[in-house]
């Protein structure tokens, strides 16, 4: 069942990886409305505003307390950034993560590619697959399949996939 409240956008200071994120906090009672006794990072979905979102996760903070964070995407989709005031609505979301389906083919390609892939956790496969499919034109998406591909044949993951090709840019240009 979905719950909804009006909240502010935070923003992290220096903070260690979580510096600089845009996020929403879901205080405790909130969480525990949406899964009692969680304790781990969940999947939600909902709105922000009038912004629909799926597959969002929600993470904990410590004393029952979880945060949403707000990308680019959504900042720039509700047109708002820190301390503006969002009305959200969020329920669980238990439909099975879809991957790129542009990138399982191809990875049926490669064996070696497919195994290392495999084996990355969930979180890191969504990485790639969100990646893939918000490329806005087809020649960008199949770029960035390429990429995948070879990254994960050198045995790199996400960040280091996307450093090593924004190395190679900056060599050859």
């Amino acid at each position: 069942m979905p719950i909804t409240f009006k909240t502010s956008l935070l923003k992290y200071g220096q903070n260690g990886e979580k510096t600089g994120w845009t996020y929403i906090e879901i205080p405790a009672a909130l969480a525990e409305t949406l899964s009692p006794g969680q304790r781990t990072s969940f999947r939600v979905k909902g709105l922000l505003d009038t912004y629909p979102f799926r597959q969002v996760a929600l993470i904990p903070i410590g004393d029952s307390t979880f945060i949403l964070v707000v990308n680019a995407t959504m900042r720039r989709a509700i047109r708002k950034e820190e301390g503006a005031s969002v009305q959200v609505t969020i329920e669980v979301d238990d439909e099975p993560f879809a991957q790129s389906a542009d990138l399982l083919a191809c990875l049926a390609d490669d064996p070696a590619a497919q195994t290392f892939f495999d084996s990355l956790p969930p979180g890191h496969q969504r990485y790639y697959t969100n990646w893939i499919e918000s490329a806005k034109t087809t020649e960008t998406k199949a770029k960035r399949i390429a990429q995948a591909v070879s990254g994960f044949t050198m045995g790199m993951g996400y960040g280091e996939m996307i450093r090593y090709y924004k190395n190679q840019a900056k060599q050859q240009g």
